[in-house]
């Protein structure tokens, strides 16, 4: 006998892929991964206070971000294919760069101060 409750969960699954067929649930979750791993990243300070202070916020402070993100962007989507070929990782920077124009030509609101929130408590 065949469960009702089976073939509806069956039939959500075959419309959740269909909904995705290209792999967008698992690429979300790449680029989130990613972007998460880029808050520890190499260009962030060393000195304890500056730990949280990227490249993007002292581009920020200059008004210089949005061109910043589109130069990144043409510069990581150009190379895609040259260097190390395809580079999944490059693609990965291609959106973050993306994402963060959005964000810094005020797509989703007025940006907040990004000042790399200083932190004077650690040690």
């Amino acid at each position: 006998m065949v469960n009702a409750w089976s073939l509806l969960a069956e039939e959500l699954e075959k419309m959740s892929d269909l909904r995705s067929k290209y792999h967008e649930d698992e690429i979300l979750k790449d680029i989130k991964d990613y972007v998460s791993g880029t808050y520890n990243g190499h260009y962030t300070g060393t000195k304890h206070e500056y730990r949280n202070v990227q490249t993007i916020d002292l581009m920020a402070s200059r008004d210089l971000a949005s061109d910043f993100c589109q130069a990144n962007i043409l510069k990581y989507g150009s190379r895609y294919g040259s260097k190390d070929g395809r580079n999944k990782k490059d693609l990965m920077k291609v959106i973050h760069y993306a994402m963060l124009l959005l964000h810094f030509d005020e797509h989703y609101g007025k940006p907040k101060f990004t000042s790399g929130n200083i932190d004077h408590t650690m040690p």
